[in-house]
């Protein structure tokens, strides 16, 4: 009886070990992908990473025009701001990107919105 008993845990235990990789996969997807949550926040998130695209594009503009008329101080201003509003939207640019390009979010990344934002482009269009 011993032996039997000895047998059976060491192959519940092999199997166990055999399909560890499979059910963490299983797992993994269950939390992610097929949470309700996730698929809604991925959907929202790609909008928001192109509208703060958006944003930074505008705002940047909008200084621009400001430094055609401002005074030398101010226009010390708003060339810092411009430098930093470019890398703002630089790092939201590539965080889009990075995010559009993995597995687990492209099925949530909403068919009107680009598939990759460029970093180069002067006006981004978050609608196809």
């Amino acid at each position: 009886m011993a032996v039997l008993y000895t047998i059976g845990v060491f192959a519940f235990g092999s199997a166990l070990w055999i399909t560890a990789p499979f059910r963490g996969e299983v797992d993994e997807r269950e939390n992610t992908v097929a949470s309700g949550e996730f698929r809604q926040t991925t959907y929202e998130e790609f909008f928001d990473l192109c509208e703060a695209v958006q944003n930074a594009e505008g705002t940047i503009q909008a200084l621009q025009d400001e430094r055609k008329t401002a005074s030398e101080t101010r226009t010390t201003q708003i060339d810092q701001s411009i430098t930093a509003l470019k890398a703002t939207r630089i790092e939201s640019v590539n965080d889009y990107n990075s995010k559009a390009a993995q597995e687990h979010r492209a099925p949530f990344h909403d068919k009107d919105l680009p598939y990759r934002l460029d970093a180069t482009a002067k006006r981004t269009t978050c609608t196809n």
